[in-house]
């Protein structure tokens, strides 16, 4: 049995392959923010939302894949702050800018996981984390971005929890795989339910 990662983030193939884990990675181009501006436009739950995305990632893989019997997995996750969605920056003063809205204040993460086989999905998963941003200091603010980069701009957040992120936050409740945007332990009970890792 095979496992295709449906995803391009270094960060969920990271986790799959620390966990012991084979698979190919294979993606194809989705227009995910015109997609998530029409479903918010809608007005889908971002829970809901992030569900679907990682499904249309997932379904569009799996259309193509010639091995019935692989399992393709399609990822994706959504910061949710009282309704407002964030998508990852296109510069550092948007980067800026949404951490600013971020500071002291609670958001959600909505992160889905969706599962194809021979064509047809067969299984889903979404948790919300929640993360409240501390306090900081502009001044701080200028620091993180200095010393993160671009990475500031490679996360919808802006922050990497396992990275210098991690200094943004006051609490965290959920489980840490699925903050980093991918819900680790259910998808490898998925695994082993499918024949891809042993029991």
């Amino acid at each position: 049995m095979r496992l295709v990662l449906a995803s391009g983030s270094p960060w969920r193939a990271q986790m799959l392959r620390r966990a012991g884990v084979d698979f190919t990675v294979r993606t194809l181009p989705v227009d995910e923010e015109s997609i998530r501006e029409a479903l918010h436009a809608e007005g889908v739950t971002a829970d809901d939302a992030a569900v679907a995305l990682a499904e249309v990632k997932a379904q569009r893989v799996a259309m193509g894949e010639p091995d019935p019997d692989a399992v393709v997995l399609g990822c994706d996750q959504i910061l949710d702050l009282e309704g407002r969605w964030f998508g990852k920056a296109g510069s550092r003063d948007e980067a800026r800018s949404n951490l600013q809205a971020l500071r002291g204040r609670m958001h959600r993460l909505p992160t889905a996981a969706v599962a194809f086989r021979g064509g047809q999905r067969i299984w889903h998963h979404v948790a919300a984390p929640r993360l409240w941003v501390r306090e900081f200091s502009d001044a701080f603010l200028e620091q993180y971005l200095d010393a993160t980069g671009d990475a500031a701009l490679q996360t919808c957040g802006g922050y990497e929890l396992e990275g210098p992120g991690g200094q943004l936050m006051a609490r965290v409740d959920g489980d840490v795989f699925t903050v980093l945007g991918l819900p680790l332990l259910p998808v490898l009970q998925l695994l082993r339910d499918q024949g891809v890792l042993a029991r």
